[in-house]
């Protein structure tokens, strides 16, 4: 049985950029969100933030291991034994994703869901001014869950002596060989990326 570690491929290339993508668009809309002279950079990073949750539902399905939905989105008692192991202070330790973890993904997903569709209607007048409310609401939301994020990875962070930030950065944890992925999938974060430039210059270079 292996039980010696080292330093393994865990988060690919794709899903790293697509957090990062993700955490400067919503904060960019969100510091945005009530002038009008950021207007189009506030409805353009909106846009993005719905593209990117397209390629998140889309890689979940086909990414690598850890990326997938199968691989870390667990039923209510899971999440609650998990919640329960935390308090103890000695929580079962896993690659990807922790239960918990996983429930604040599902919510920033369908927090950013609603903040879009409800951004789009409200910006062409759709459902009057319950849905500009509810947009705002949505948004609020998300910044509570991206709180509750952070902390929850601190706290992981601490329990497990690893640094769960720096390994959404350069996609490596600790741990056996036979759980690391096989490849980091440059070329789709790639293409991921340069896509959401290219959007952001054909939105933007007008301004110039």
């Amino acid at each position: 049985m292996e039980t010696t570690t080292t330093k393994i491929r865990v988060w690919d290339a794709p899903t790293r950029v697509f957090h990062w993508l993700l955490v400067f668009s919503f904060a960019g809309a969100y510091l945005t969100s009530e002038s009008e002279r950021w207007s189009l950079v506030h409805i353009t990073l909106g846009y993005t933030l719905g593209g990117l949750i397209a390629f998140r539902l889309f890689w979940g399905f086909v990414g690598t291991r850890y990326a997938r939905f199968t691989s870390f989105v667990k039923g209510p008692l899971e999440v609650l034994q998990y919640a329960k192991s935390m308090a103890t202070l000695k929580p079962k330790h896993f690659v990807g994703h922790n239960p918990l973890g996983a429930v604040a993904i599902v919510l920033l997903i369908v927090s950013g869901i609603a903040i879009v569709i409800t951004g789009y209607a409200a910006f062409n007048d759709i459902g009057g001014e319950w849905v500009a409310e509810l947009h705002e609401v949505s948004a609020n939301a998300m910044l509570i869950l991206v709180g509750v994020h952070i902390a929850g990875v601190v706290a992981a962070s601490w329990l497990h002596n690893e640094n769960l930030a720096r390994a959404m950065v350069n996609g490596f944890k600790q741990g056996k060989i036979a759980d690391g992925i096989s490849r980091m999938w440059v070329s789709v974060a790639a293409l991921l990326l340069a896509v959401v430039l290219g959007y952001w210059y054909l939105q933007w270079a007008p301004l110039g």
